[in-house]
């Protein structure tokens, strides 16, 4: 939704379950920086877990989240729909094309790689705004034994976001690739070599 829409300033996406038991809300990324967030079921009903508490909402039901809640919700009617706004508290909204990102978690989750590299491959190049997406291709191609194309799209992605490097440091999605000159330079901290990997 706040792609579409051209939104800047805050994020906001809205999901939708076709069935009971499907997601309306994705799970808690505990990599992800903590954010403040209110959910608004627009249809339906959902099941809101947060922090390991139940919440039943109906239709015209604000659900809010602090910074770092645990939180996933489902259907518990067919058709439903939630609205999802968050930012920040006390920083200015970056936009990371990660309602681009989330549709193809399941094809990494399920290591159906050579598709996830084409979608992601599509997506690199119609958004390259949005480095994530150039991160996440690293990844999977360090998975599927491509080094060099690993290698080039991790630049790309930290060209764009200097946090990438750091990340690629611990990611364990490079590990077939750290032995790799490209990668150690690319990850090294002011152009030396880091002593950890």
């Amino acid at each position: 939704m706040r792609h579409h829409l051209g939104i800047t300033s805050f994020g906001v996406t809205a999901w939708t379950a076709h069935d009971v038991g499907d997601p309306v809300v994705a799970p808690f990324d505990k990599d992800s920086e903590p954010a403040e967030e209110l959910f608004l079921v627009l249809t339906g009903r959902a099941r809101f877990d947060l922090d390991g508490e139940t919440v039943e909402a109906t239709a015209g039901t604000l659900v809010s989240c602090p910074p770092g809640t645990e939180r996933t919700a489902v259907a518990t009617a067919p058709g439903s729909t939630v609205l999802a706004v968050d930012g920040s508290p006390g920083k200015v909204y970056t936009a990371t094309g990660w309602e681009l990102w989330a549709p193809l978690v399941p094809l990494y989750d399920t290591g159906q790689h050579a598709e996830l590299i084409t979608r992601l491959t599509e997506l690199v190049a119609a958004y390259p705004q949005y480095p994530m997406l150039a991160y996440n291709l690293a990844c999977v191609e360090s998975l599927s034994g491509r080094p060099s194309e690993a290698i080039e799209h991790l630049r790309q992605a930290i060209t764009a976001a200097e946090k990438y490097r750091g990340e690629a440091r611990v990611d364990s999605d490079f590990d077939a690739i750290r032995d790799e000159p490209g990668y150690r330079s690319l990850v090294a901290s002011g152009g030396r070599r880091n002593s950890s990997p």
